[in-house]
């Protein structure tokens, strides 16, 4: 739950952070806890490859498959991106992946997955502001595939993981966790990153230190 805010500012000029990372990569306890630091004005959109495959998207193991799923994934994201900023009550929209996370996952050229869903590469870099990156732990470091929606083996997920990192390797503002850092620190550096983008109006209700005494 968002802590109390004082500020009477109805609108916002939203801006965009991506919180990504291969899976397993804590992405979801990280913001379990953010959701509860900052004012109400940092809106924390779910994962749109999440609401699709909970949801019955087919996840077919074919060419095809794979890259309708993408596509479903990077319209979804669109879609939840647009209606957050239209709505202007936000003033940061924490994004769990961004548009550019499907490059990652497809197995299409650059070129050929950007005009499928009619845009490119730069045009979706500079739809956020900064992008935190959670690096994904080996096995040994405790790789955990707890979560339903996850189906990749530790080393699959390690080659997502370099994936990720390498399609949003432009962006000029990138903060890189790695696995070996505790659960405070990856909190904290996320923190810092949504801290840095909010108006100064919201400042003020953004906490010095992560709490994570709820979280496992």
């Amino acid at each position: 739950m968002n802590t109390e805010c004082e500020c009477r500012q109805l609108i916002h000029t939203p801006r965009r952070i991506a919180l990504t990372g291969g899976p397993g990569a804590g992405k979801t306890a990280v913001l379990d806890v953010i959701r509860r630091s900052f004012c109400r004005h940092v809106l924390v959109l779910p994962e749109a490859a999440s609401i699709l495959f909970q949801g019955g998207f087919p996840r077919h193991d074919t060419a095809a498959g794979r890259e309708g799923a993408q596509r479903a994934i990077f319209r979804v994201q669109d879609e939840l991106e647009r209606i957050a900023l239209e709505e202007q009550e936000a003033a940061v929209i924490l994004c769990d992946r961004g548009t550019v996370d499907g490059l990652a996952y497809s197995s299409a050229p650059r070129d050929s997955f950007w005009t499928s869903v009619g845009t490119n590469h730069q045009a979706e870099l500079s739809r956020y502001v900064a992008i935190v990156h959670l690096r994904t732990p080996a096995g040994a470091q405790g790789y955990d595939r707890s979560n339903p929606v996850r189906r990749e083996s530790a080393q699959e997920a390690a080659i997502l993981d370099a994936r990720v990192l390498d399609v949003w390797s432009e962006h000029p503002k990138r903060s890189i966790i790695a696995a070996e850092e505790s659960f405070a620190q990856k909190v904290e550096a996320t923190l810092e990153a949504v801290r840095s983008e909010l108006p100064r109006c919201c400042r003020s209700h953004a906490p010095d230190r992560p709490s994570t005494r709820d979280c496992a």
